[in-house]
């Protein structure tokens, strides 16, 4: 059994060989984000169940009308946002804990760090790994540079951002019709827009706007409010960006298990990745070609 390390000369691999796909530092990097990101999220939740409004621009009073509330009344509870109203009884706002216990809070123990109610021990959970991502995301971004993996590996060519082959891509993933051979080593165009929509858009946005609801970076950076348009409106966009990392990560899971999670795993545990052979019809293609 032989193992190909990956560059970028032009050679031919071997179907169904293994290869090296992802180098150390991605390979840390990714688990220690995984890991970090899980216990800003658990911890977040912890934070928001202290106050489970959001509001936008200068409300954020309890007697404020919020844009979307999780809460309880009379044996039930909601999540309520804008005009919608679901019940959310026994999932969201109101849950019976693991001794049975019927708890009036937005997020249930198991979802949130501590799974107790801790709005001091929430905060400094989500603190402390706001560092541990800070200085994540900086080294990754120094390494980045230095090795030119953005550059060559991410940036999509002027080709691949034409509407119709992000189509083909769309119809593709949709017939779960996933690379091979060669090819599945690289980034498809979907997977380049969705990490650079990450690492480009989200991850800034959700760093800026956890700054701007500091009363100390307020002071330092008042520029801050005026971009989010204050602090209420920065934690709602905070509590969205969030969600829609989580929405990423579920998708990005979703397409692990479908496209071979055994390999796929391997691939970010050891660097090991083996390359799925292309099937008879694509030679066909390519042979006619």
């Amino acid at each position: 059994m032989t193992m190909t390390t990956i560059d970028n000369t032009d050679v031919s691999l071997p179907e169904g060989g293994l290869v090296y796909r992802h180098r150390l530092s991605t390979r840390i990097w990714h688990w220690i984000n995984a890991l970090t990101l899980l216990i800003m999220l658990m911890s977040g939740l912890m934070i928001f169940n202290a106050h489970p409004r959001l509001y936008w621009g200068d409300y954020g009073a309890n007697a404020d009308p919020a844009w979307l509330e999780i809460g309880s009344g009379g044996g039930e509870s909601y999540l309520r946002i804008g005009s919608l109203t679901v019940e959310t009884t026994g999932v969201l706002g109101l849950w019976h804990d693991g001794n049975g216990t019927l708890r009036s809070r937005a997020f249930p123990g198991w979802a949130t760090i501590p799974s107790y109610y801790s709005l001091s021990m929430g905060r400094l959970w989500h603190l402390t790994f706001a560092w541990v991502f800070a200085l994540g995301i900086v080294a990754y971004g120094v390494w980045s540079w230095l090795n030119r993996h953005i550059e060559r590996d991410l940036l999509p060519s002027k080709t691949e951002i034409h509407p119709s082959h992000i189509w083909d891509d769309v119809k593709k993933h949709a017939r779960l019709d996933f690379p091979k051979g060669e090819a599945a080593l690289n980034y498809n165009i979907l997977q380049k827009l969705a990490y650079l929509g990450v690492l480009g858009v989200l991850i800034p946005v959700a760093i800026l706007t956890g700054l701007t609801m500091s009363p100390a970076m307020n002071a330092s950076w008042p520029w801050l409010l005026d971009i989010f348009g204050g602090r209420q409106s920065a934690r709602s966009i905070h509590f969205i960006v969030a969600w829609l990392l989580v929405g990423f990560f579920l998708v990005h899971i979703a397409m692990v298990v479908l496209a071979g999670p055994l390999n796929e795993i391997r691939s970010m545990i050891t660097g090991r990745y083996r390359l799925p052979p292309e099937n008879a019809e694509v030679k066909a293609e390519e042979k006619d070609a």
